[in-house]
């Protein structure tokens, strides 16, 4: 209620969301969709969603213990589901369900009253409907592949740098590796280019739209005075390394034969040849990682290091002496704890999109600063547990880069908190602001990040809890104050049904990260206690001001 509803409940009643589609799990022993107690009990009745409820695609034919169609069709709309998603293979039997007494009319009659609801709300039922888009559609315009770009420096997080980057007056650059020259290193899953190479065997080549892979952005965007060098190197892995658990989704079995495969390149992988070009280089730019059939839905690797034998790979070009940039793709945290102590440099790039090399380009150049910061803990070692960066305040050995860290070519120096010391459990807003000054010598962003913490272990929320954060834009030497409003309702937890803001005292911290904590300053709820069924502010509100 506190973490997982979040992101849905905010859609929800700050965005407006009109369907919802369930997942395929089960939750307290019941799939989604046949579960009364998310469908009724928290998404209409608690959060008061008056949309339409669809099911995943076959998840109603996958209910266990039932005997027929029928009888699943039955569970999931009596437990609030309205349609039965692709082709309603068990929502056909509900007539005869009715004519049972299994169903009531009701029951059926609501469903359909949603569906047609959503109908009229989009228009479909309009005298005269407008079904489609009459005007061209133009698609990547020049303004999308700008933002497109923008999201890629922004996301980018460079973890180390130990003095080689930007690649300011190194002359012979090599590149190299299985993700350097393709556009599987930009895309993951549930893009075009990704479902039309898993469903249906075909690739689409790098122009429709036009994918700018690394070595294409480091090629035309490097300066006058740099060589660039560029050979394979090794492959992703040379074996198929994901596989598909017994049970589960029932399309997974005619699903194997798409995992039983890897991503062709049409390059060849010579080790050889890339420690020959490491031999005659300044250094060395290693693009590693996943690719769609790596990394995506019923993609389960057996482990977390990097794939097939690219860590031996790195290792090679380590030895060579020559200070290597990792650059890591992907669509998760990898473990890279036995090569990182060993790197130059390490960037997590993820799955960047279309403008990924050319955003990576600039930001190896030092045409842009990276500002990207963490938004997962980043592990250190293989267990299967999940790690949060709110389980503790204290650091956790595990993992190698905290909740929200991510280096700048830049620095920041923090002061100046200024915040309400005292506030009503009914304040209508609690005032933060703090000073951002860029102390480095390059024109940078940085992402400062607002946690809430409790001053006593009694206090029933979590040990540090991110609230908010904002991104600000620094020239060298400047300054920029930064101002923040919070409610109360972010100081709550649930508990009994519904919302709990007690009085007490409370801790606000501002850092560059969940680890690196630069001011903080005690508040003090007063009042009475609150219990509220349901949140309306969510998260910090950051307050722009004029320079």
């Amino acid at each position: 209620m506190e973490e997982i509803l979040l992101p849905h409940e905010t859609m929800i009643r700050l965005a407006g969301s009109q369907v919802v589609m369930t997942g395929y799990h089960a939750v307290h022993g019941t799939n989604c969709v046949a579960n009364k107690e998310i469908q009724e009990g928290i998404l209409r009745n608690y959060l008061g969603f008056d949309g339409m409820m669809v099911s995943d695609y076959g998840s109603i034919d996958q209910i266990p213990d039932l005997p027929d169609n029928m009888h699943r069709g039955v569970a999931a709309i009596n437990a609030g589901n309205d349609v039965d998603f692709p082709k309603g293979e068990s929502y056909v039997f509900l007539q005869e369900a009715i004519d049972k007494g299994i169903v009531t009319q009701e029951t059926l009659g609501k469903a359909v009253k949603r569906v047609l609801t959503y109908k009229a709300r989009c228009g479909l039922l309009d005298k005269n409907p407008e079904l489609y888009y009459k005007e061209k559609i133009v698609f990547d315009t020049p303004d999308e592949r700008k933002t497109a770009y923008e999201l890629a420096t922004q996301s980018v997080v460079l973890l180390k740098n130990e003095g080689v980057l930007p690649l300011q007056g190194k002359k012979k650059l090599l590149l190299t590796g299985p993700n350097a020259n393709t556009m599987w290193a930009m895309l993951g899953d549930y893009t075009f280019q990704s479902m039309r190479y898993f469903w249906k065997l075909k690739t689409e080549d790098d122009m429709h739209p036009k994918i700018v892979g690394l070595k294409e952005g480091m090629e035309k965007r490097k300066p006058e005075d740099i060589q660039l060098s560029y050979t394979r190197g090794c492959d992703w892995t040379e074996t198929v390394e994901t596989w598909i658990e017994e049970g589960g989704d029932q399309r997974a079995e005619w699903m194997r034969e798409l995992l039983d495969r890897t991503v062709h390149h049409p390059e060849t992988a010579d080790a050889a040849e890339a420690l020959r070009l490491a031999a005659d280089c300044d250094v060395i730019v290693a693009a590693m990682g996943e690719n769609v059939l790596l990394s995506g839905e019923n993609r389960e690797r057996p482990t977390m290091y990097l794939p097939g034998r690219q860590e031996a790979f790195v290792n090679q070009l380590i030895a060579t002496g020559k200070p290597v940039v990792l650059i890591v793709f992907g669509g998760r945290a990898q473990i890279i704890s036995r090569i990182a102590p060993r790197c130059a440099a390490i960037i997590q790039a993820w799955y960047p999109g279309e403008e990924g090399g050319n955003a990576l380009a600039d930001i190896l150049y030092g045409k842009v600063s990276p500002s990207g910061k963490l938004s997962v803990s980043y592990p250190n070692v293989e267990i299967h547990e999940p790690i949060c960066y709110n389980y503790s305040a204290e650091a956790d050995p595990r993992i190698e880069w905290a909740f929200g860290y991510g280096l700048s070519y830049s620095s920041f120096y923090y002061a100046n908190l200024q915040m309400d010391k005292k506030a009503s459990t009914t304040a209508r807003a609690i005032h933060v602001s703090f000073d951002v000054k860029n102390t480095g010598t390059m024109a940078a962003d940085e992402v400062a990040q607002i946690y809430l913490s409790p001053t006593d272990s009694q206090q029933p929320i979590r040990p540090i809890q991110l609230q908010g954060f904002g991104r600000v834009s620094l020239q060298p030497g400047e300054t920029r104050t930064l101002h923040f409003t919070m409610s109360p309702e972010q100081f709550g937890y649930y508990a009994d049904g519904h919302w709990n803001i007690d009085p007490g005292l409370f801790i606000i911290k501002v850092g560059a990260s969940s680890a690196d904590i630069r001011l903080k300053g005690e508040i003090e709820l007063t009042g009475e206690k609150l219990t509220p069924k349901l949140r309306s502010t969510y998260f910090t509100q950051q307050v722009l001001k004029e320079k």
